[in-house]
């Protein structure tokens, strides 16, 4: 990490989102930063490029891995939800907590890989209440809340909004929007999902439209952020694009990818 910045020193802080396991290169990612920005999902449960990684594997094998991954491209959800409850029934324990143990095995990791400061929000797949048990003291949890640094303001909103995948942290229209509103007018907007834009939410590999968020598309146009920052679609029909003078970035697959996206001022 590059140290505090000072004076009329240019400030630079890389960002990464949809992390999913890639403890090894977040170790990397705040190398030459002021800071480290993380927009969620840190867990890795499935990987859809490689079925052979990820909590569901570690627990039901990769055959149905694949089968799973299969169903839930195929927008057969009511198909995936019951093929899942039929593993599950195999399995020895409760279905929370094996999960939680599984969870809390890779947030350890995680959490000690990120280098400090790292200023860091939910993604969908995550589990809050466990964050702040692994945040170490250079690591600041946001969500619904806002950060000076170098001397812009940063607004950051976590978790993803309702869909039929069910993952753990999804949310309601109404408290997503309660949280863009807390954070208000910012320099950088930092968000999970992105804003409702076809080009922005559409993934071209899952060949789907992901939940984007028209909330954060109206906080956009109404308080004109110089950056609106976000990842959660992996691999989108556009990486970047502008809403009226906001420069709108996906940040990134940062699990595929390995490599930060960087922003200096």
């Amino acid at each position: 990490m590059a140290p505090t910045p000072a004076g009329n020193r240019r400030t630079r802080v890389h960002v990464v989102s949809d992390v999913h396991g890639n403890a090894r290169d977040l170790a990397r990612a705040g190398d030459g930063a002021d800071a480290l920005i993380c927009l969620g999902d840190l867990v890795l449960f499935l990987d859809y490029a490689d079925h052979s990684r990820g909590i569901f594997p570690d627990l039901f094998g990769v055959e149905n891995a694949h089968r799973i991954v299969e169903l839930r491209t195929a927008r057969r959800f009511q198909e995936a939800r019951e093929l899942g409850a039929r593993l599950w029934a195999g399995i020895d324990g409760d279905r929370a907590a094996v999960i939680e143990q599984a969870v809390r095995k890779q947030y350890a990791e995680l959490f000690a890989a990120f280098p400090t400061p790292t200023y860091a929000t939910y993604g969908n797949v995550d589990m809050p209440p466990l964050w702040r048990e692994y945040a170490g003291p250079g690591t600041t949890v946001l969500d619904g809340e806002r950060v000076e640094i170098g001397g812009w303001t940063f607004g950051f909103v976590g978790g993803g909004l309702k869909t039929p995948m069910r993952t753990p942290y999804e949310i309601s229209d109404e408290e997503y929007a309660a949280k863009i509103e807390a954070v208000g007018e910012v320099d950088v907007l930092c968000t999970h999902i992105p804003p409702e834009v076809p080009e922005l939410v559409y993934d071209t590999v899952a060949r789907r439209f992901e939940q984007g968020s028209r909330a954060l598309l109206d906080a956009i146009r109404r308080t004109r952020p110089r950056y609106a920052l976000f990842g959660h679609v992996h691999q989108p029909l556009v990486r970047r694009m502008r809403i009226g003078t906001t420069e709108c970035v996906n940040v990134g697959h940062f699990a595929d990818s390995g490599k930060p996206w960087a922003l200096q001022w």
